[in-house]
């Protein structure tokens, strides 16, 4: 069976793919290592040093994090685009990941209200193209997943997770551990979609909690849950109102 798997699993690989994973194999000279390193440090710099110019007086911002293939009749697509124009009406910008569908929704709420609309799109093999409700100054496009997520933990005050794949769980993920290991402040998370996100939280709950005793019980208090979209403006929102803050646009 185990021999099965593996000439299973060769045979999906393309050609490509393969020449990736036996050039990782492949050993380097010295020379060959510190071209190769430098050359990335100084490309990791420039993205850093670029997101860190642009985003530097962005203002009060919250990150809407979601899936790239939901299309726009979809439900959470309308309430992604809900949501971002209720924040921008209370004060806040959006940061999206600069693509289509609920990152699309996103920009797209903020541009119609009259907001701050910022996009960190990524270069990927199939070319994810920016959406066309990014304003032209806050458009910043990353070769590297990690440079990307540093800028969105660093220049938001808040996150929404709608439903999405591996990318989305890997950005929410990323915040509540930053929050849970306290390197970044205690910033409000809100999840929308119970039907979405219900089934990872029982996992969480009754295995990575219960049964592996992997998280602590306060650690479920680092999110919250819902279905409404103005419940998910009015917990960010709440949340600042508590230590008398409020966000400071001028549009």
């Amino acid at each position: 069976m185990d021999d099965q798997n593996s000439n299973n699993n060769k045979k999906d690989l393309s050609p490509a793919e393969e020449q990736r994973i036996r050039q990782a194999f492949k050993e380097k000279d010295w020379n060959e290592i510190k071209s190769n390193d430098s050359w990335a440090l100084f490309k990791i710099m420039g993205e850093f040093v670029s997101g860190f110019e642009k985003l530097a007086s962005i203002g009060p911002c919250v990150s809407i994090f979601g899936s790239a293939r939901t299309d726009q009749e979809n439900k959470y697509y309308k309430m992604t685009e809900e949501i971002a124009a209720s924040l921008v009406e209370q004060g806040y910008g959006i940061i999206s990941g600069g693509g289509p569908g609920i990152m699309e929704a996103a920009n797209k709420g903020a541009n119609k209200a009259g907001g701050k609309s910022v996009g960190l799109n990524i270069i990927l093999p199939h070319e994810q193209s920016h959406n066309v409700y990014i304003d032209p100054d806050k458009l910043i496009t990353f070769d590297y997943f990690f440079v990307r997520k540093v800028m969105f933990v660093r220049y938001s005050q808040g996150f929404i997770g709608m439903p999405g794949g591996f990318g989305t769980l890997d950005e929410i993920f990323e915040a509540i551990t930053l929050i849970q290991t306290q390197k970044i402040g205690r910033f409000p998370i809100v999840l929308v979609g119970k039907d979405f996100w219900r089934g990872i939280i029982h996992w969480l709950k009754e295995v990575v909690y219960k049964i592996e005793k992997n998280v602590n019980e306060d650690d479920f208090e680092l999110f919250h849950l819902v279905d409404d979209p103005q419940e998910a403006v009015d917990i960010i929102d709440d949340f600042y109102a508590k230590f008398l803050l409020s966000p400071n646009f001028e549009f």
